[in-house]
């Protein structure tokens, strides 16, 4: 058997969400099933740590693909000549792209719909893009995949698709995120935020994060006699003015902490050090540092919206993203030792149910249906 994958998201020290869900599934499919050959496509040179068994064959296929046209041409055009000259028996696309001109079995993995819900807060172009063709992706597909039930909902819903033709396959925590022993929280802190607890928000830092919610609920709980700091672990993904003008005109600018990227063991210390996690996003197709602050025994605030109480269960303090009160007093909440100790212990089960191991078998039967059909 021959399985072709999109692998170009597996860009070194630049994994994002798609990026780390391609990997640490594919990483334990390839190895856990040496049967199948399996093809990974990349847009660009890979670096071999991405090359993760030796029944592996890499292909490079151009053009670059980081824009709508280019887009169009590699799916369009570059794959279907792979597919023509490799023959493989499915092609499996973890960001969801896929091509219409060939006629190969295919998975679609759509993560979530953000782009159909909040167009305003994506490129222009690329909005455009997604809501012209991840309908007809939906629709090409032998059979589509994603990361929660309420990604699953909607995507049936809004685009017509049998929910008997999608399949769930959950987001996983990467293993080196455990927590850290009371003197390792110490130094953490010190190098971190002089030495002061802090709550932590970690992801891309665009609008749909709710950045703003949280820095003016931060204000509110400080100015309420809240001691934490606030640090912010991520990439300015789509900056935009509001977030830029919440930053700048904050009362307690001085104890917000922006970090920038961090991966690996980097962000396990950061995060496993801080006194709570502060994820109260507008919208999320799973969310998953709810389940890395779990892992490192750290207690959550989250949102009520979309996949966020799936994720969470009873293991997080839920609050509406626009109450800014409601953040702040959740904030207020979990600085109490009971409430902490509560949420940690509740996280610690919540997160067994999210593995890669889980996951990586959950894709592997999506697989088996759809060769199968």
């Amino acid at each position: 058997m021959k399985i072709a994958v999109n692998t170009r998201f597996l860009l070194p020290n630049k994994l994002e969400g798609i990026g780390w869900f391609t990997f640490e599934i594919f990483k334990r499919l390839t190895q856990n099933h040496p049967e199948v050959e399996w093809l990974f496509l990349f847009d660009r040179h890979y670096k071999e740590h991405f090359i993760f068994s030796d029944n592996i064959t890499p292909i490079v296929v151009s053009p670059q693909a980081r824009h709508p046209i280019l887009w169009h041409i590699w799916y369009e055009y570059s794959l279907p000549r792979i597919f023509k000259k490799h023959k493989p028996d499915l092609f499996i696309s973890p960001d969801g792209y896929l091509s219409l001109k060939s006629d190969i079995k295919s998975i679609s993995v759509i993560h979530d719909l953000n782009f159909e819900h909040n167009p305003e807060n994506i490129p222009k172009l690329a909005g455009k893009y997604y809501q012209k063709y991840f309908p007809k992706y939906a629709h090409r597909a032998d059979r589509v995949a994603t990361v929660s039930q309420y990604s699953k909902d909607d995507i049936s819903t809004l685009y017509e698709v049998s929910p008997n033709k999608i399949d769930l396959v959950y987001n996983g925590c990467g293993d080196f995120f455990f927590p850290l022993k009371a003197e390792e929280i110490k130094t953490v802190r010190a190098e971190i935020s002089e030495g002061k607890p802090y709550f932590i928000f970690v992801g891309a830092l665009n609008p749909r994060k709710n950045i703003t919610g949280m820095l003016a609920a931060f204000a509110k709980y400080r100015e309420g006699g809240g001691q934490n700091n606030f640090v912010i672990v991520g990439e300015k993904m789509f900056w935009s003015d509001d977030i830029a003008n919440a930053y700048e005109n904050h009362p307690f600018r001085e104890d917000i902490i922006f970090t920038g990227r961090l991966e690996g063991s980097g962000l396990n210390k950061v995060l496993a050090a801080s006194a709570a996690l502060l994820f109260v996003s507008n919208f999320e197709g799973f969310g998953i540092p709810i389940v890395e602050a779990f892992k490192c025994e750290v207690p959550v605030v989250t949102s009520t919206t979309t996949s966020m109480p799936e994720v969470a269960g009873d293991a997080a303090l839920l609050c509406d993203p626009s109450d800014t009160q409601a953040i702040t007093n959740a904030m207020h909440e979990v600085d109490k030792p009971e409430v902490r100790a509560d949420l940690i212990a509740k996280g610690k089960l919540r997160s067994t149910l999210f593995t890669w191991e889980r996951s990586a078998e959950m894709m592997w039967d999506c697989i088996t249906k759809t060769l199968n059909q």
